[in-house]
């Protein structure tokens, strides 16, 4: 029996975790195309806290929090064949995961391997397409070359280790913290760099005898862009995620055509539905099969219960995280 309200998550105004609130709603209704998710747990993502501060939306988005999740298919909207009703799911979202039902395009539900706890499937989907579409489509990640990853412990960076390691690159990881590097250095990374302790421009140059890095993975932005450029290999990628340090950089061009550098990045987000449904087609074919193998295994730091949303803004905000932070919502 489908309930006609449920528990959500939003923010009562801009401003800190403590904004955020519990609240009852009426269930979202599948339109054509789309599918209702009985939601088990919610992924907790930075885009999560950029909108709590007041980060612009895309039209008609939903003001609970929660780009992605999974659970299980309970109704269905107009045209929908796949998946049905009963099938397990892990959704990419344009809002809504911090509820307990929540509604999501068909063609961005992607199937839940066995061998992942569904529980955990809700770690999978913001990481999966962002993963595959920078690192390997605009990264153009190959098998030989050598990656550099920064902020390599969140949850992103943890799945882009796994799935370099798996298509036989080799990782160079920073992250800030002997609990970090540590996490890394499980993982199977080439080399852990304490981004606190050690400058990763002199390390990665003493490690890759002054030839640089293929492909840089960077979420810092400001000053570790020049420092990015320094240690990249001729022809590298570098690609930008996001800018925690400040999104004004000072380039030198002249370093990026001796190189024949390329400089890109994107954000999943604003992307077209059209664009997505593609990404998840790609995520499908070449990385759900690793998840399945063992290959590519989700990394947790922690599940809290929905009530908790507040707490785990804080962790994130904290940089406190090895791994994702999930919001179990039903079991």
């Amino acid at each position: 029996m489908i309930p006609e309200m449920m528990n959500a998550v939003m923010a009562r105004e801009l401003g800190g975790p403590d904004v955020l609130a519990c609240v009852s709603r009426p269930l979202p209704q599948p339109a054509a195309g789309e599918v209702l998710i009985r939601v088990c747990s919610a992924g907790v993502n930075r885009p999560d806290i950029m909108q709590r501060n007041g980060m612009p939306l895309p039209p008609d988005t939903t003001d609970i929090l929660g780009l992605e999740a999974s659970g299980i298919v309970v109704a269905l909207g107009a045209g929908v064949k796949s998946p049905a009703i009963g099938t397990p799911v892990m959704a990419l979202l344009n809002g809504g995961g911090y509820a307990d039902y929540c509604v999501a395009r068909a063609e961005l539900c992607l199937a839940v391997p066995d061998t992942l706890p569904l529980a955990q499937a809700a770690s999978v989907p913001e990481a999966a397409f962002t993963v595959w579409h920078n690192l390997f489509e605009l990264g153009r990640l190959e098998p030989g070359n050598t990656v550099l990853i920064h902020g390599a412990a969140s949850g992103v960076g943890t799945f882009a280790i796994q799935c370099a390691q798996a298509c036989g690159a080799r990782v160079i990881a920073t992250a800030g913290g002997a609990d970090k590097i540590a996490a890394l250095q499980k993982l199977g990374v080439w080399r852990a760099i304490d981004r606190h302790t050690e400058d990763f421009v002199e390390v990665v140059q003493a490690l890759t005898q002054e030839r640089g890095v293929d492909v840089v993975l960077d979420n810092v932005g400001g000053d570790y862009v020049a420092r990015n450029l320094s240690v990249m290999a001729q022809g590298g990628r570098h690609v930008s995620l996001s800018f925690m340090q400040g999104a004004k950089i000072e380039l030198d061009l002249q370093q990026v055509m001796r190189k024949g550098l390329i400089l890109t990045s994107s954000t999943l987000r604003p992307k077209s539905a059209a664009e997505k449904a593609r990404l998840a087609q790609c995520v499908s074919r070449h990385l759900l099969p690793l998840i399945a193998a063992g290959k590519i295994s989700p990394t947790i730091h922690q599940t809290l219960p929905l009530a908790a949303a507040a707490e785990a803004h804080c962790v994130l905000e904290a940089n406190a995280n090895i791994g994702k932070v999930l919001l179990q919502v039903s079991l």
